[in-house]
């Protein structure tokens, strides 16, 4: 059976949470058998790690009844995957995009075997080739400089392989969608990539991919972007 992976482009809109968190959570219940599912809230913690974690398990509670834990990483350190026995599922939180896709990098069978959840960075980690950042593009400017994740030049990394396509997040809020349309100009990033606005959810099921939420996605293939609202969805296989 697919497992379906549930992407978020950030955004924190209480309202929403239903929406954002309510396929991800019945996914998780599935798993657990019944209610109240264990639901590991893996979290890069760059001093505030705790306090992030009350924000994330309050998004969680809103959306359905659930027990979230917290898995907390330190800032250049790597998830050991015991800290992912006995969960349901697997929320990979937002941050410095560059330090989780550190965090996840010698880690597969756990988020693979899970339902998954990523939020903004944990979105962007998702990929089979994880765009992390950077704001300039053979040094011209693509996107605003504080949306670089504290790099430069664009940078794509090994990902966990979960969706084939790039992932960038923010879109609408933060201007980052001329940044994936540059990486997929350039290559290495597969055949194309998605862009996901705050408060909106991509439910990547098999070969479809569906949308919820607020905002929109962006899926940029060659030269085309095309945007999706909610309820619409697209086949996720490259040749079409």
């Amino acid at each position: 059976m697919t497992t379906t992976r549930y992407l978020i482009g950030g955004g924190w809109d209480e309202g929403a949470s239903g929406l954002l968190y309510g396929p991800f959570l019945a996914d998780a219940g599935r798993r657990a058998g019944g209610p109240n599912p264990t639901v590991a809230c893996l979290l890069v913690d760059e001093g505030d790690g705790a306090q992030d974690f009350v924000r994330y398990e309050a998004a969680l509670r809103r959306a359905a009844p659930c027990t979230p834990v917290p898995v907390l990483v330190p800032l250049g350190g790597t998830l050991d995957p015991a800290a992912l026995d006995g969960v349901d599922a697997l929320l990979v939180g937002g941050g410095l995009t560059p330090a989780y896709q550190e965090a996840l990098a010698a880690v597969r069978d756990g988020p693979a075997r899970l339902p998954y959840a990523g939020f903004s960075a944990g979105a962007a980690v998702a990929a089979r080739e994880a765009l992390v950042g950077g704001w300039l593009a053979g040094g011209v400017q693509v996107c605003p400089e504080e949306t670089g994740e504290d790099l430069e030049e664009i940078e794509v990394r090994p990902g966990l392989g979960l969706v084939p396509f790039t992932v960038d997040v923010h879109a609408a809020q933060w201007g980052t969608l001329p940044r994936l349309i540059e990486a997929v100009r350039r290559g290495g990033t597969g055949a194309y990539g998605v862009a996901i606005d705050e408060n909106t959810m991509l439910a990547v099921d098999g070969a479809r991919a569906r949308v919820s939420g607020l905002g929109r996605v962006h899926v940029v293939r060659g030269a085309e972007v095309r945007a999706y609202g909610s309820g619409e969805s697209f086949d996720v296989r490259p040749e079409t």
